[in-house]
């Protein structure tokens, strides 16, 4: 989509139905008459009434689509070979939601399209806390998408990216939730059919959540392996199993629970549907306690009962690992009661952090990495600025001696009006030449000033108190 004239331009934002016609008049009367296209653009994104997603779309010859139905896409979260998954708002009420939108490469594969479909139409139905709830499932011309809760967070494959290995407190609690979402999805007649730790959402409260049912439903015999993940089909077809076995996504859950236990896949990633056939590759995996002797055995009899090859040898119900898990969860305490409200804080949540010495960068990314944050690390505050302005983290953490000259106050300031204005937290640390700064500054229940001298511990306090103050606020 690009425009010769701003006339084309605004016809097509109208017809699209991304602004009002009021928003489009207030936002004209602030500039020139002769502006162009690219001058309105970058007003309307100024004013966060388009995003930089729709705006590099709307720049470009991109001919894919901004509105769904009467839902708008707002950001581009994810992208797999079946479909990609959006971050989108209603169109009648601003309300967040999740999209996902099959790719057009299936289009031409009615069975492709018909799985699609049936995933939304029988997930519908699941309303559990620890599955991601569908909401509707539509078309709009060629292309085919379903609407879902959006999750502030990220998947248990970024999750663990990041973090590594997972404490074995965290460890069963996740478990339990995902053990959950299993037994209230089996108990509604369904499976999940594609386990693995990009289908499980970790939300900004840190509860799991399952996504991506596969082939879901009582009736699905199938040994299609376009519509069956090839893991279970493999390991059905060599174990005796009966097709959509519910202890499939119990060996699967295994699998995810190994990785997250001791940082390493209990089998060799790949892309290759052939190797991914390869029935040694889940008959072999190494036992968890050669992988890492430091796993409690607790866990690791756990992990190990769950991916016995022989199916009758596994737990024959999530209902059945959950007496273990809970078990478990109450013979584990934490180490460090201090950090109770630490334990709080929001998993896989973007801090946008601004420093230009490079051994507080080392420190303050070690640091927050290793409690579950997803760091970014910017030298400059004028760039910082400009992400919080076109993709805004969840929190800014803004280094005061890192400013340097006489405005730090100015920047200060800025900061907290354009957090507030994007609702983004905000924890400044200021010099300790400015200790009378967090009186004299503008703070909502979203922003915190730190003065120096303060430890790491306190910077990730304040962090985890401005993002639950923003969470209880939403």
């Amino acid at each position: 989509m690009q425009f010769d004239t701003t006339d084309e331009l605004t016809r097509e934002l109208l017809r699209l139905r991304l602004v009002t016609d009021e928003q489009l008049v207030e936002c004209q009367s602030r500039l020139p008459i002769t502006s162009e296209p690219k001058s309105l653009l970058k007003a309307l994104e100024s004013q966060h009434l388009l995003t930089s997603y729709q705006v590099t779309k709307l720049s470009t010859d991109d001919d894919s689509p901004l509105v769904l139905g009467d839902y708008k896409l707002m950001y581009q979260n994810a992208s797999g070979s079946f479909a990609r998954v959006f971050r989108g708002c209603t169109i009648p009420d601003g309300k967040m939601i999740g999209l996902k939108v099959l790719r057009s490469r299936y289009l031409a594969e009615p069975q492709s399209v018909a799985h699609f479909h049936r995933e939304a139409e029988l997930c519908m139905k699941l309303r559990h806390k620890n599955i991601v709830p569908i909401y509707s499932v539509g078309t709009d011309g060629d292309y085919h998408y379903f609407t879902m809760e959006f999750i502030e967070g990220g998947n248990l494959r970024d999750f663990a990216n990041i973090r590594g290995k997972f404490q074995s407190l965290d460890l069963l609690r996740c478990a339990t939730d995902m053990a959950e979402g299993l037994e209230y999805a089996l108990q509604q007649g369904m499976t999940h059919r594609d386990f693995k730790l990009s289908n499980v959402l970790m939300s900004s409260r840190g509860v799991a959540k399952l996504v991506d049912f596969g082939l879901a439903g009582d009736d699905a015999t199938s040994n299609d392996e376009n519509i069956q993940a090839v893991e279970y089909a493999t390991l059905e077809k060599h174990t005796g199993a009966p097709v959509n076995d519910p202890r499939s996504d119990l060996f699967f859950l295994g699998a995810v629970l190994y990785e997250l236990a001791t940082g390493i896949s209990p089998y060799p990633p790949t892309r290759s549907r052939e190797d991914r056939r390869m029935f040694s590759r889940y008959s072999g995996i190494r036992p968890i306690r050669k992988a890492d002797p430091k796993i409690s055995s607790t866990i690791a009899d756990i992990i190990d009962r769950l991916l016995k090859i022989v199916p009758l040898e596994r737990y024959q119900s999530a209902t059945e690992l959950l007496v273990d898990l809970r078990a478990a969860l109450k013979d584990f305490s934490d180490e460090n009661s201090g950090d109770a409200e630490i334990r709080q804080a929001p998993r896989l949540s973007t801090i946008l952090c601004v420093e230009y010495r490079v051994k507080q960068q080392d420190m303050l990314r070690d640091h927050l990495s290793k409690h579950g944050f997803r760091v970014l690390m910017l030298t400059a505050w004028d760039r910082a600025l400009a992400r919080i302005k076109s993709n805004p983290p969840d929190c800014l953490l803004l280094m005061g001696d890192a400013i340097g000259d006489d405005c730090n106050r100015e920047v200060y300031d800025e900061a907290l009006r354009w957090c507030k204005l994007q609702g983004v937290g905000c924890v400044v640390v200021a010099s300790a030449e400015e200790e009378g700064v967090a009186q004299e500054l503008q703070l909502t229940g979203s922003s915190r000033v730190l003065v120096q001298p303060i430890t790491l511990r306190d910077v990730r306090s304040a962090i985890v108190d401005v993002l639950q103050s923003k969470m209880n606020r939403e």
